[in-house]
């Protein structure tokens, strides 16, 4: 069956504002075949075979009645909530359990039909009987009530979760600025070290220049002693022997003339010679010198005697200072 005839056939099921699609065996909602119909405002899906809704159903504003009584429905699309005109709303004997925590947002809600569905204790208590017109409307206004405390837990706990998402990234944020403030800080440091490395590097290779040029010196001071004291030795060396003085000269001229003298004195006193001629003077001579010698012993004697009481005193005098 092709899509013009599926609209041909819907149209046959329109009746005012009302569209009419109960006890057709339906599994499925036609839901681009409704959103042609605006104006249809009234949707009579009841008495069919339908387990899920579409979530392009929500789409379908316009709708102000919906009957989905007696089908098989498990669930409802999440964002039901979209459905801002709808007031009537019957899922009376179905399989549902909870409802859309959008359902909260059904302001216009007026009447609603949740009896003979599996429904949680606590929704089940909210929506009631269900059994007239009175407690239908009190269904709608108390299960909305319900899902606006399930909305704001819901909100709270996403409200939660978002904080502790965010709380989380601060956190990660915050580990990565402090790891990347320590790997700033080891970068930092590296550098630092590094130029402490060259600055001793550089210090050690300035000390062993100024090393090496000392030693240069000292070598060169030492190479230039060296050939000072090797000129001077050469000089030395080279140098003529000083001439022998005149008084050394006229000294030694005089020892030799005495000993000379001693000789020849002592060849005319004590050999046979004394009785020559050349003798007779040089006897008399020495025994002149014996005689004038003799003369002089006691004169020799009292100054010798006289310089021995002198150092006698002196010698006295310098042990009582001291004392």
């Amino acid at each position: 069956m092709s899509k013009n005839s599926k609209v041909l056939n819907l149209k046959d099921k329109i009746s005012g504002n009302e569209v009419d699609l109960s006890l057709c065996n339906l599994t499925e909602v036609p839901v681009r075949e409704l959103a042609f119909f605006t104006k249809a405002t009234v949707l009579d899906l009841s008495c069919n075979n339908i387990s899920s809704l579409p979530p392009e159903f929500c789409n379908l504003t316009h709708l102000v009645k919906v009957d989905l009584s007696k089908n098989q429905l498990t669930c409802l699309p999440d964002d039901l909530g979209n459905l801002a005109s709808l007031q009537h709303l019957d899922l009376y004997n179905n399989k549902l359990t909870v409802l859309p925590v959008s359902f909260s947002q059904l302001r216009s809600l007026k009447w609603l039909d949740l009896k003979d569905n599996p429904l949680e204790p606590s929704l089940a208590k909210a929506a009631g009987d269900c059994l007239d017109e009175k407690q239908c409307k009190q269904c709608a206004s108390k299960v909305l009530q319900h899902m606006r405390v399930i909305q704001e837990e819901v909100d709270r706990a996403r409200e939660k979760r978002l904080l502790r998402e965010k709380e989380l990234e601060r956190k990660k944020e915050a580990k990565q600025r402090e790891r990347e403030a320590r790997e700033k800080e080891a970068r930092k440091r590296e550098k630092a070290e590094e130029k402490e490395k060259r600055r001793k590097e550089y210090n050690a290779q300035m000390a062993a220049m100024a090393a090496r040029e000392q030693q240069k010196k000292k070598n060169e001071e030492k190479k230039k002693k060296n050939g000072q004291a090797a000129a001077d030795k050469k000089v030395v060396e080279s140098a003529p022997k000083p001439r022998r003085s005149l008084i050394g000269l006229v000294f030694k001229f005089l020892v030799l003339l005495l000993l000379g003298l001693a000789g020849v004195a002592a060849a005319c006193r004590l050999t046979d010679l004394q009785k020559e001629a050349m003798c007779v003077p040089v006897n008399v001579a020495v025994d002149d010198g014996l005689s004038w010698a003799r003369e002089q012993e006691g004169v020799v004697r009292q100054l010798v005697s006289n310089l021995s009481s002198a150092a006698k005193e002196f010698l006295d005098s310098t042990q009582a200072s001291k004392n």
